[in-house]
């Protein structure tokens, strides 16, 4: 994390706008504060990635809210290049804003310089591959940039910065460390998968109940039944769980739900975008 905080900051001063990937499922816990910390002084543009996999309204919720506070924000799915235009559009604006004020003072015009940073699982190989088109040509060797520091031509107008190291947000709030547990950014083998899978599905009944039951064919006279009992809260969980695989025929021997396959099950299923498309975090919140 040290090494890759000191790249960054060594490159910063080669490039005029930098993009920052979040995931759109979870905008808040896939930033990471110390890179704000560390971009404050440059232009910024964040883009929501992931954006199939995010309920459309948030969307456009947080698009809001980001641009309210003074941050180009641009809604995109990598991996099926939607938005990606619109990131070209917000970089030629700002390579023009640049370029009056180089004019103004009697330079000449050049190209916008740009860095992607964001931390892992985000999307951003992806985005990066879709922008850049891969077969983009190498701007080469720059003055003041090592031979380590890979440039690529986007288009005559916008030079991307191959990305640097990526940086983890520190993990000091357990919201922010189960939201990156849930869509995988945290690997299933460091927490406990039925802790993780239990609060997960914990949120569904909450938030989605919906879509929840109808991924599982859960009868709502059964959900409804169970969320209308005088059950614990933690009771109730534990019963849709094992509702869940009853349906999905995770059972061991003597007729024991499997509760490690069932988490494995729902995670593996809201990655995927099987529960349809759910947000996690709000403007609002």
């Amino acid at each position: 994390m040290v090494k890759a905080k000191k790249q960054i900051m060594e490159d910063l001063k080669l490039i005029d706008v930098a993009i920052e990937i979040l995931d759109a499922r979870i905008p808040v816990s896939s930033r990471n504060l110390e890179i704000e910390e560390i971009l404050k002084e440059k232009q910024k543009i964040f883009v929501l990635n992931k954006s199939d996999l995010a309920d459309e309204k948030s969307n456009q919720k947080w698009k809001q809210y980001f641009e309210e506070n003074g941050i180009r924000t641009v809604i995109t799915d990598s991996n099926t290049g939607k938005g990606i235009p619109e990131v070209i559009q917000e970089l030629e604006k700002i390579r023009a804003k640049q370029n009056r004020e180089l004019e103004e003072k009697g330079r000449t015009g050049k190209a916008v310089r740009t860095m992607i940073v964001g931390i892992p699982n985000v999307g951003k190989s992806s985005f990066i591959n879709r922008i850049s088109k891969k077969t983009s040509a190498q701007v080469g060797n720059k003055p003041g940039v090592t031979k380590q520091k890979q440039w690529i031509r986007v288009n005559q107008n916008i030079e991307l910065l191959d990305t640097p190291g990526v940086l983890w947000p520190k993990l000091d709030q357990e919201k922010i460390a189960l939201h990156l547990s849930y869509t995988g950014t945290i690997k299933d083998e460091i927490l406990p998968t039925i802790d993780i899978g239990y609060q997960f599905i914990q949120r569904l009944k909450n938030d989605y109940p919906e879509q929840f039951m109808a991924r599982y064919r859960i009868e709502k006279e059964r959900f409804d039944q169970i969320e209308k009992s005088n059950l614990e809260e933690a009771e109730k969980v534990m019963e849709l769980m094992n509702e869940v695989g009853k349906k999905r025929g995770a059972i061991v021997s003597g007729g024991e739900v499997d509760l490690e396959k069932v988490a494995n099950l729902v995670l593996d299923d809201f990655r995927k975008g099987k529960l349809g498309r759910i947000t996690l975090e709000q403007p609002n919140q």
